[in-house]
């Protein structure tokens, strides 16, 4: 399997409906991994229409969001993609959303607030393993 570099080209959906944290996120990721392209999205429903118009590597995504929440958005992205790569972050410690998740499948589970060294490695971990390196 080929190493992962900063300067690989892949793409990011990343879900997060608190703006700020968003565009934090992007902006770190961004320079971090120069060739990534970011989709950003508020919610559930506005990153299933990103998913479905730009397929990307990986997914990044809130649990807890308005109008469709990451576990619905996670389960219709699943059920036209069996291999997509998630990495799920949330501000609660509730068992119950990690369980939901673990039904679904994803590569690595972070709280908030988010630690970008973190992320970073996490993005490096589950981009190596993932679909990334075909």
């Amino acid at each position: 399997m080929a190493a992962f570099h900063s300067d690989s080209k892949f793409s990011l959906l990343i879900v997060e409906d608190d703006k700020v944290t968003r565009d934090i996120m992007v902006r770190m990721i961004g320079l971090k991994f120069t060739g990534c392209t970011a989709y950003p999205a508020e919610n559930g429903k506005k990153g299933l229409e990103l998913y479905k118009a730009h397929t990307p590597d990986m997914v990044i995504t809130d649990i807890n969001m308005p109008e469709m929440d990451g576990i619905e958005m996670a389960r219709a992205i699943r059920s036209m993609d069996a291999t997509a790569t998630y990495i799920v972050l949330t501000a609660y410690g509730n068992e119950n959303f990690l369980e939901e998740f673990k039904k679904i499948g994803f590569c690595d589970y972070l709280m908030k607030p988010i630690e970008f060294n973190k992320l970073f490695a996490s993005i490096e971990r589950c981009a190596a393993g993932g679909k990334l390196q075909e």
